[in-house]
């Protein structure tokens, strides 16, 4: 009786811890994609596009996408899985569509002023992030259209959409941090602020790894 009254505390305090993480990173994304909008002020110039853009389709769209499948933060929490599916489909679109046009805006912008194009890691990882999400996105198509991956149980794609999916997102908060090191954001901001903002796009991160490998894990041991 004792074992038990222990391991039921033990699980709510971790239902609890996680259910706090999961409301802290929408919080985050959702303030930290506003703060970028303020700073930038979209629609000022073409360069103002590519940090509200990246900002909006990593931080916000990608960061939702994934947390919609939280067991203790997800705002669709009650909703039928193939629902949130399609949630998820129409948010990660949004991301894809959001990181192209921040793409274009900033390659538009250096053409006009006659830079040089990808010269740092902040944009080299960047286009290879644009990439690899336009990528993952369209090699989870079999997941809606399960016919199209003959050969391939339903079970091992979504593993693989999982792995590679998590993979893609730390990729973008890796961009997202090169560019608070850039000349642009360096300069809009103090000290204070700076470390705020990393230390708001490095927690969403953990958080999400976390829920993505404990989900991954989990699944993997149901399966096996």
């Amino acid at each position: 009786m004792v074992y038990n009254k222990e391991n039921g505390s033990e699980l709510r305090i971790y239902a609890w811890t996680r259910t706090a993480s999961a409301v802290l990173s929408h919080c985050l994304c959702i303030v930290f994609t506003v703060f970028i909008a303020v700073l930038s002020r979209p629609g000022t110039s073409w360069f103002s596009w590519h940090p509200f853009l990246m900002t909006l389709a990593f931080s916000f769209f990608m960061t939702e996408a994934i947390l919609l499948f939280s067991p203790y933060g997800s705002p669709l929490k009650k909703f039928s899985h193939k629902t949130k599916g399609c949630v998820h489909w129409f948010l990660q679109v949004s991301c894809v569509s959001c990181a192209v046009l921040g793409l274009a805006a900033i390659f538009y912008n250096k053409h006009l002023n006659g830079k040089p194009h990808f010269t740092s890691w902040h944009g080299l990882l960047g286009l290879f992030t644009v990439c690899v999400v336009g990528l993952q996105s369209v090699a989870a198509v079999p997941l809606v259209y399960h016919s199209l991956a003959k050969g391939w149980s339903l079970a091992k794609l979504k593993r693989y959409h999982t792995a590679t999916g998590l993979v893609t997102y730390l990729l973008g908060s890796a961009s997202l941090l090169l560019g608070l090191s850039s000349a642009w954001f360096t300069g809009s901001v103090g000290e204070y602020t700076w470390y705020l903002s990393a230390l708001s796009s490095a927690l969403n991160a953990l958080i999400i790894m976390n829920q993505v490998s404990s989900a991954y894990t989990a699944k993997k041991r149901l399966q096996s």
